[in-house]
């Protein structure tokens, strides 16, 4: 860990949930990308003395590569905030916070989510990667844009929602109609204990169509079968069989990556579906040209994928009306790899079809 002290040079963004500073820190000529969470740290200002944990960005990461602020100096910076709830988030790191979960009674949903044992059939995107979650939501709104969704996010990735500007992109154009939280990652509308907590709460109490589960914002990989975030995905497929829901799979499709342990299929969703899913799910297969569609099949078949789940072909798939929200993932866009977007797309695509199957 390498903590640094700077001073706030200028903000760039200032939203209730999140601050984007340039911060010159101690002994460095140009100011540095800084993130702050208001929440944790308090609202910083210019000129204010700030310490930032520049962690990340000395390792050259691909993600997490900007500063973020651990502390403020000086007068004035006591936050205290305190909620109904009782339960703690980060718990025993010095920046632990106490928030209300929708579990307890303090929240004003206990009754609903003490009685909420089933999903009652309805269907739940199970994403390998943050970038997934904005074609899926997006195919399930063009189908029928009445359906509600909500997104969970776990905590394999990022903790603070408020560090995806695609969230806060998918909420403001409507696409996203409630977010939840659960485990350790934190700020969403709701907040939950649980991956499964939090699928309960995206039916009971978001009352949701369809609910997107996926990791947040970043991914672990070190091209090990199971040392890598996307594990979180067979996680997510496991507690919607659970719970009585439909697991769907959006497939991590690449030709473009030049990693080939992500082509055409990448191997954290293998592991994910093959490896740690324990329950069928409809895999969400978008039509290629023959001989791309016989290399993911190929995978897929040697993975042993199909030994347990159950393919969904998506022969229309099409990207989908995006509101004007701009999708890219690893800094690719539709047209550099158009296989990516159009699996997520085929998935949310499948998931407005049972949900409104469900309604009938």
């Amino acid at each position: 860990m390498r903590l640094v002290w700077g001073t706030v040079a200028s903000i760039r963004q200032d939203a209730p949930a999140i601050q984007r500073l340039m911060v010159l820190l101690d002994g460095d000529d140009v100011p540095d990308s800084v993130v702050s969470y208001p929440d944790l740290a308090g609202r910083c200002a210019v000129g204010e003395r700030v310490l930032c944990n520049t962690t990340a960005v000395d390792l050259d990461l691909g993600t997490g590569g900007e500063h973020f602020v651990v502390a403020r100096a000086g007068e004035g910076v006591a936050l205290d905030e305190p909620v109904p709830g009782h339960v703690m988030k980060l718990r025993y790191t010095p920046l632990q916070r106490d928030v209300t979960v929708v579990e307890e009674v303090a929240g004003g949903t206990h009754a609903q989510m003490a009685e909420a044992r089933s999903l009652d059939r309805m269907p739940v995107v199970c994403c390998g990667l943050h970038s997934q979650i904005a074609l899926v939501a997006a195919a399930i709104k063009e189908y029928d844009p009445s359906l509600r969704i909500a997104y969970v996010m776990t905590d394999e990735g990022a903790l603070p929602i408020a560090v995806s500007r695609l969230v806060a992109e998918l909420v403001a154009a409507g696409l996203l109609d409630e977010t939840i939280t659960c485990g350790q990652a934190f700020g969403g509308g709701l907040e939950a204990v649980s991956r499964h907590s939090a699928l309960l709460a995206a039916r009971h109490v978001a009352h949701a169509d369809v609910a997107i589960i996926s990791l947040g914002p970043g991914i672990v990989g070190t091209a090990t079968a199971f040392g890598h975030g996307g594990v979180a995905q067979g996680e997510a497929v496991n507690a919607a069989a659970v719970l009585d829901g439909v697991p769907i799979a959006a497939l991590r499709l690449s030709f473009a990556d030049e990693r080939p342990r992500h082509v055409p299929v990448s191997h954290q969703t293998l592991s994910a579906l093959a490896d740690v899913a324990l329950a069928p799910a409809l895999v969400a297969v978008p039509a290629l040209d023959p001989a791309r569609a016989l290399a993911v099949e190929s995978a897929l078949e040697g993975a042993g994928v199909w030994n347990l789940h159950l393919r969904r072909l998506v022969a229309d798939v099409s990207l989908p009306d995006m509101r004007g929200v701009a999708i890219r993932t690893m800094g690719r866009s539709p047209e550099d790899d158009p296989a990516f977007f159009h699996a997520a797309a085929a998935a949310g695509r499948v998931a407005a079809e049972e949900a409104c199957a469900r309604r009938a």
